[in-house]
């Protein structure tokens, strides 16, 4: 796990080596270990090249120093993430007389590359993001694993192609300053997260989650080579003679080939299904016990630390716990901000951060649960999304004019349904999709925002589905291509990378993701029960108040901390002189948004947490 950043530029006359050192220096954290560069010229003479590169020392320790070359050192690479497969590949390119210097996964990638081309990430299994210089060729080659685990953002401007694992590493580089995307401002108003492949940032986009990027003579040509499988519709195939069993097999494999490594490492634990799965097959594969780590609140309704521990006293862990408050949360939050480059999208991202802290102190490398419900359908709103096509034919003027006045009207312990039923009425699939977890609809943005997007919003990779798919796969094709990415991914890339931890996700091995996906919907739900086949592989594994416990997610109390810790937090931001985005809204709007959930009327968090983030991250760019 690392940091990567280059240039490709045609200023030929100016010396840029200060330049990728800044570029490097910038996200220092991703890599204390270690920092390394490359620098040359195009044969013609027209552009120079640069490669930069930040090391978390996680295999081969001694000798994983990058940029890695070949064995001429005419290919050059610079790598962030994990090969988990890099040993098997090895012994196939040796056959194939490559020879190797060093025992990296790194090194494994670029004669992969010399053999097979680009195609050589089809046959990775891992997470990464890499850059390769290939002099013979001339060309540069850029890409991203299939679900976007590892980050890589983009810039060309003034004859320079840029590239980075976080976009402060390009605004690091000469002549480049941050302006706001305002149409990306009116999509982060709906998502909560802006949508790939664009940023906050005017210019700056990411390359998209299984995708590859050639820079040739000048012309940059980007390219997907992997689409979540789910994209399709489900095609009768020979199954297993027992499902349940292929499954645990393979994510028992997935889990313990992510236990390679020649540093210590442990897991996060929440107490849920899907990190309690993980740990217990990680019990199966270690000599000693698994170091397990868990954030709670002082809030008894959010804490899970209970559930917690009864996984780790069944497992026999080495526990750690970490309580986390209110104080936390606005002492940390500029800081995540600016590591993240973005707005923190979930106030999860404090506890997940300070998680990594305690971590860190003794471990470098954990694994988590991420990605269980996006592929195996985890969330209520998996369940929800099977009604919405009888729930559109009754008349609107039933579902608008009665039922959804009637839910809007009951108590807040009622908000889960409330949001099924309006989301529901939503005739449009590409409006719907966001609504389940976003901030704000079409008219309610209207209703706050005082300005409106200059060109097409999101509309993207994410809605690349088709209409004759299942209801199940086509929200899960949603998630696995925008939430997760977007939203989850870059979540648990910036807040453990800031702590320099590593974290790896055993869930999202697109092995296992092929093979669910190749089961009937019925194998993710059956009913009202989510995610079945996770349930039945572990019932011989975890214990039922586990296995039966409803989902509760990864729960802030900003609800509650809004209303009384940090009221005047939040007005010092949105509604004080010195606010920066104050001029985005309609202010009797925004100030009744901020009554309304201070006197507790309405809950407005999500809202307010997403407007408050925006605020912040303004204030560390401008």
């Amino acid at each position: 796990m690392c940091g990567i950043a280059g240039y490709i530029s045609a200023q030929t006359h100016v010396d840029l080596a200060t330049a990728l050192r800044a570029m490097a220096a910038a996200m220092v954290h991703r890599g204390p270990d270690d920092e390394g560069f490359f620098e040359t010229a195009t044969r013609a003479g027209t552009h120079r090249v640069g490669l930069a590169h930040r090391r978390l020392s996680i295999i081969d320790l001694a000798a994983g120093h990058q940029p890695l070359g070949n064995e001429d050192g005419s290919v050059q690479i610079v790598f962030n993430g994990e090969v988990y497969n890099f040993q098997a590949l090895r012994t196939e390119l040796e056959a194939n007389g490559h020879r190797f210097a060093t025992h990296s996964d790194t090194e494994t990638i670029v004669h992969a590359y010399e053999q097979w081309g680009d195609d050589c990430v089809m046959r990775f299994r891992g997470m990464f993001a890499f850059a390769i210089w290939d002099a013979p060729k001339q060309r540069l080659l850029l890409a991203r694993d299939r679900f976007g685990k590892k980050p890589l953002f983009l810039t060309e401007s003034d004859g320079n192609l840029l590239f980075a694992s976080e976009i402060k590493s390009l605004l690091a580089f000469p002549g480049q300053s941050a302006h706001v995307d305002m149409t990306a401002v009116w999509d982060y108003l709906a998502y909560r997260y802006v949508p790939a492949p664009a940023t906050l940032f005017s210019g700056i986009r990411k390359l998209m989650p299984g995708s590859l990027a050639v820079w040739e003579k000048g012309t940059m040509i980007e390219r997907r080579y992997y689409q979540p499988p789910d994209q399709l519709p489900f095609q009768e195939t020979a199954m297993p003679s027992d499902p349940v069993g292929a499954f645990l097999e393979k994510l028992d494999e997935s889990v313990s080939i992510r236990m390679v490594s020649d540093v210590p490492f442990g897991a996060f634990l929440s107490g849920g299904i899907d990190s309690s799965a993980i740990v217990g097959l990680m019990s199966r594969h270690s000599s000693t016990p698994v170091k397990t780590f868990s954030v709670g609140f002082s809030e008894s309704a959010y804490s899970e630390l209970g559930y917690a521990r009864t996984i780790a006293e069944q497992f026999k862990t080495d526990h750690h716990e970490l309580t986390v408050s209110q104080q936390h949360l606005m002492q940390h939050l500029a800081a995540l901000v600016r590591f993240r480059d973005a707005p923190v999208a979930e106030p999860s991202d404090i506890p997940i951060y300070l998680l990594a802290q305690e971590a860190r102190k003794t471990v470098k490398m954990v694994l988590t649960g991420e990605g269980s419900d996006e592929f195996l359908g985890g969330y209520p709103k998996h369940i929800f999304e099977h009604y919405a096509q009888p729930y559109q034919l009754l008349p609107k003027i039933i579902r608008h004019g009665l039922i959804e006045p009637l839910t809007a009207a009951l108590p807040y312990r009622f908000s889960r349904a409330r949001t099924a039923l309006v989301n529901l009425g939503l005739d449009c699939f590409e409006e719907r999709m966001p609504r389940w977890f976003g901030a704000l609809s079409p008219q309610e943005r209207k209703h706050l925002a005082a300005f409106l997007p200059t060109t097409n919003t999101a509309d993207g990779v994410q809605f690349d589905t088709t209409a004759d798919n299942s209801p199940l796969r086509r929200i899960l094709y949603f998630d696995q291509t925008s939430w997760l990415p977007d939203n989850l991914l870059e979540r648990g890339d910036r807040m453990t990378m800031a702590a320099s931890l590593e974290a790896r996700m055993p869930f999202m091995d697109h092995e296992l993701a092929a093979l669910v996906s190749g089961l009937p919907d019925t194998y993710r739900l059956r009913g009202k029960t989510s995610k079945w086949i996770l349930r039945e592989a572990m019932k011989r594994l975890l214990p039922a108040e586990i296995l039966k416990r409803p989902k509760v997610g990864f729960r802030v109390p900003v609800n509650q901390w809004f209303r009384v810790g940090m009221r005047d937090y939040l007005y010092d931001h949105l509604a004080a002189p010195e606010s920066h985005t104050a001029v985005y809204y309609h202010r009797p709007a925004l100030l009744k948004l901020l009554e309304e959930h201070t006197k507790g009327h309405k809950n407005h968090e999500k809202v307010l947490w997403c407007l408050l983030n925006l605020e912040v991250w303004h204030r560390c760019y401008f």
